[in-house]
């Protein structure tokens, strides 16, 4: 496990104890523009199946969350990050974004990705930059972003 209390005397704890799970669930499935709608077993999934962050206020009061999927060797994906509204603009993204940086590359991971509709400029300042070879990438979605309840349609190739 991880913990890390900055100069505010806010945590940052992967201790998965800690996490409030019906706070968690608002945030993702009512308040998150990339998983709304998502239910509250998919959340539970997700986050038994990834090194999860909990952001605390000096109170305990978890203020955050920051999620992790790594293979611990070769590649990261970092996901789900959310600040709660009353505590915005704080830093503490910046703060958990660059200390989850350095657990990951502690690990000897050489690629962490991530995507961001709004918060370019919390990842630049952790070192992300865009895809050098976007063209290389490719995604299979099998749900409409922020629509749970419209599956994705494809065409199946020729």
């Amino acid at each position: 496990m991880s913990t890390r209390t900055n100069a505010a005397g806010f945590v940052l704890d992967t201790d998965p104890a800690r996490l409030d799970l019906d706070t968690v669930e608002r945030w993702l499935a009512t308040e998150s523009y990339w998983a709304n709608g998502r239910e509250r077993a998919v959340i539970e999934r997700s986050l038994a199946g990834s090194t999860v962050y909990g952001i605390y206020a000096p109170d305990g009061t978890q203020v955050g969350l920051l999620r992790v999927v790594t293979d611990g060797a070769t590649f990261a994906w970092l996901c789900d990050v959310f600040i709660e509204a009353a505590y915005r603009g704080q830093g503490l993204a910046r703060w958990a974004v660059a200390a989850v940086r350095d657990d990951v590359l502690a690990l000897g991971v050489y690629r962490i990705i991530l995507a961001t509709a709004d918060a370019h400029g919390v990842y630049a300042e952790a070192g992300f930059t865009p895809l050098a070879e976007p063209d290389r990438w490719m995604q299979l979605t099998t749900r409409v972003i922020g629509r749970p309840d419209v599956p994705f349609t494809a065409a199946a190739p020729a």
